[in-house]
């Protein structure tokens, strides 16, 4: 009986490359039908964009803010002009800061969703795989959602500030100067959208929804509510100051009758503006240097 042959071993496949040498080309002239181009920060938008557009908590969260902030100035307009209250002197565009401190709640909420529901479902780990640069999609989730809030809150502000100078007309309220159409409009917007990008960086930061968002709404009540509770003439000077420095009070601030009120103590002015900014910036300096360090 004849010894079994040796068996040959088998060639390689084409397509794989032995260690150490280049991969496999497809031969002279071959050219891969896949783009391959160099991402940038307008790919993270776009993709950003895809998500907070097609998620149900966007619609919701904006809906139920446009119609607090509509709903709740077209009902505080209604109430004053169908009074005998006398506005003389008085800003007609005052009214609309109620409807936008209960849908600055929205925003929050919305902001922190935008970041930390994604650690909440592991979604950020897909992200990362797509973008390896976190810098990046901060970035990305932080341009597309200031656009987002800062639109729909001046086309809701706008809305509402027309609709009072038309309603309360006959109550002898003064026609609004152009500087006060700006703060109530442009000011007003700008500043709910860094609280909201400021929710968006605290929501990073901690990565779990429920904590980010009560942070959030306990840093806008709660310094009012522990200043109603400073009795002692001795803290009289911190009452003053979270009640001057509250969000509630900065708001009222884009309201005021003159862009700048020298007997008014605390910020005024457009210094609202510039506090949600050095607090927005701080934010997401720490966010930037603790998604750097984490793993996701």
């Amino acid at each position: 009986m004849s010894s079994p042959q040796p068996q040959m071993p088998q060639a390689a496949p084409a397509w794989q490359a032995a260690p150490g040498s280049a991969p496999y080309s497809g031969g002279p002239g071959y050219t891969s039908p896949i783009p391959v181009v160099r991402t940038h920060l307008g790919n993270a938008i776009a993709s950003e964009w895809t998500k907070i557009r097609s998620v149900r908590s966007t619609m919701w969260t904006l809906g139920v803010f446009v119609l607090l902030v509509v709903g709740i100035g077209l009902l505080t307009g209604i109430v004053v002009s169908s009074s005998s209250s006398d506005l003389s002197g008085e800003n007609a565009l005052s009214l609309g800061f109620f409807g936008l401190l209960l849908g600055s709640m929205c925003i929050i909420t919305l902001g922190v969703l935008t970041t930390a529901s994604e650690y909440g479902t592991g979604m950020i780990r897909t992200t990362t795989v797509a973008c390896p640069s976190r810098g990046r999609v901060l970035a990305a989730k932080a341009v597309v959602f200031f656009l987002v809030a800062f639109v729909v809150t001046l086309v809701a502000a706008s809305l509402v500030a027309f609709l009072h100078v038309a309603m309360l007309e006959g109550n002898g309220a003064k026609d609004p100067s152009g500087g006060e159409w700006m703060k109530a409009t442009v000011g007003i917007s700008l500043y709910i959208a860094l609280l909201g990008l400021l929710s968006l960086l605290i929501g990073s930061i901690i990565r779990h929804s429920a904590g980010a968002i009560t942070i959030m709404i306990g840093t806008v009540l709660a310094p009012l509510v522990i200043a109603l509770f400073m009795f002692s003439e001795s803290l009289q000077g911190v009452r003053d100051a979270l009640f001057e420095y509250s969000i509630p009070s900065q708001l009222s601030v884009f309201y005021a009758n003159s862009l700048n009120t020298a007997s008014q103590s605390g910020p005024s002015g457009w210094d609202p503006l510039w506090i949600i900014l050095g607090a927005t910036a701080v934010a997401f300096a720490g966010a930037f240097a603790l998604l750097e360090k984490r793993d996701v």
